[in-house]
């Protein structure tokens, strides 16, 4: 089995991320401050990723099909966090009672598992195409990553979890993001498809996600920063002249 070193190296820096947002839940929390710029920069970063990026190398691939298959990668997220996942969003969990049940709670770590799992897919994907398509995937997924560990180990205490339990959550969603990666060492020859579904889900994460959370914050503060994200990706573009 041909495994992709690089991006399996990457997909577990994505999991400690997400490891290391579970633990500032379990142990000293951060500023809510530090939280919302996190989530405001991978925004703009993962919308830049998608549309400058991941898009146009989808049609190069697989032409006009590609649109299905984007389309299918954005819905298909969509439909975990409005069924299986259920109430979630990402940042510190304050409504208890939508998250109240150890059953309830499980559900949602089930279905952002899957969504991890993704991610992986994506890393390794975007490997496949070249090496600069795939550090822009990671560093998409690296940027939420932090903020979503955060939010699943905030759920689980919020609905009742021990810390350790909590941290577990994290970490499950940390390990979905390594076996993602894995999976494609045997689906190489599917890049073609993988990667529209991938470019799906990062716009689903970025533009019905995180947008809207930043959206909720008054000033333009937090806009500047989505701005940023963006800048940050067409920098790297123009820096090593992709």
């Amino acid at each position: 089995m041909n495994i992709p070193w690089t991006g399996l190296a990457l997909g577990m820096v994505a999991a400690a991320a997400t490891l290391a947002g579970g633990w500032a839940v379990v142990s000293h929390p951060w500023h809510p401050l530090i939280l919302r710029y996190f989530i405001a920069l991978s925004s703009g970063f993962m919308l830049a990723a998608s549309l400058v990026e991941m898009l146009p190398e989808s049609y190069r691939l697989l032409g006009s099909q590609s649109t299905v298959w984007i389309l299918g990668g954005y819905l298909l997220i969509h439909l975990c966090e409005h069924t299986v996942a259920g109430h979630f969003h990402f940042g510190e969990e304050v409504h208890v009672e939508e998250v109240a049940g150890a059953r309830r709670s499980r559900t949602v770590v089930f279905g952002l598992t899957i969504h991890a799992f993704v991610d992986g897919v994506s890393i390794a994907s975007g490997f496949l195409i070249s090496e600069w398509l795939g550090w822009v995937v990671f560093l998409a997924v690296f940027l939420h990553k932090m903020p979503e560990g955060f939010a699943v180990s905030s759920m689980m205490r919020a609905s009742g979890h021990t810390p350790a339990a909590s941290l577990g959550a994290s970490g499950l969603l940390g390990l979905a993001t390594i076996l993602g990666v894995l999976f494609m060492s045997p689906m190489r020859g599917y890049v073609a498809y993988t990667l529209p579904l991938s470019a799906g889900v990062t716009l689903y994460v970025s533009a019905s996600d995180l947008i809207p959370m930043v959206n909720q914050e008054p000033g333009i503060r937090m806009a500047v920063v989505v701005f940023g994200g963006v800048s940050f990706l067409l920098a790297l573009k123009w820096l090593f002249e992709v």
